[in-house]
């Protein structure tokens, strides 16, 4: 299958469980972050790491849900690709992580990564961070599936 069919395969999904129905309470962003991840790495296999980290500061991130090898526990704005992400509000592709400036090697395996920034009403909450230890494993279609999904589901508040 495709990587198009693949994120339309996971959009079926997550619209699936996110469906709420008969429930009082909306689904937290916690639940929302912890399915994603799950979803994403069963789903696509080129992806070996996982994860949200969470704006805790005006500059500084923390690790929040993932699912891979132990994450960093604090990435400062503009270090790394995630703080470059958050600083500049923009999501990144890193086609080979070992010629990025100040790249952070949470796993010496990692060789590609992109970070998408996640918005709630305009402001950032968060960056999504996949990582593949194939080169050049991410394009502009997991550019535009990821920033979708992250769209729908964390934009405006409940």
């Amino acid at each position: 299958m495709d990587k198009i069919s693949k994120y339309k395969q996971i959009d079926e999904q997550l619209k699936a469980v996110f469906a709420n129905e008969g429930h009082d309470r909306p689904i937290s962003d916690m639940v929302k972050m912890v399915t994603l991840n799950s979803i994403l790495k069963r789903e696509m296999t080129y992806f070996d790491w996982v994860g949200f980290y969470l704006l805790v500061a005006d500059d500084m991130l923390e690790v929040g849900p993932y699912q891979g090898t132990v994450g960093c526990f604090f990435i400062p704005f503009g270090k790394g690709v995630c703080g470059a992400a958050a600083a500049s509000g923009e999501t990144i592709i890193v086609p080979d992580v070992h010629a990025f400036p100040g790249h952070i090697a949470c796993d010496t395996g990692t060789r590609s990564e992109i970070v998408v920034p996640v918005f709630r009403n305009g402001k950032l909450i968060a960056v999504l961070d996949v990582d593949s230890n194939q080169p050049a494993a991410f394009d502009a279609i997991d550019q535009s599936a990821l920033e979708s999904i992250l769209t729908q589901w964390f934009s405006s508040a409940e």
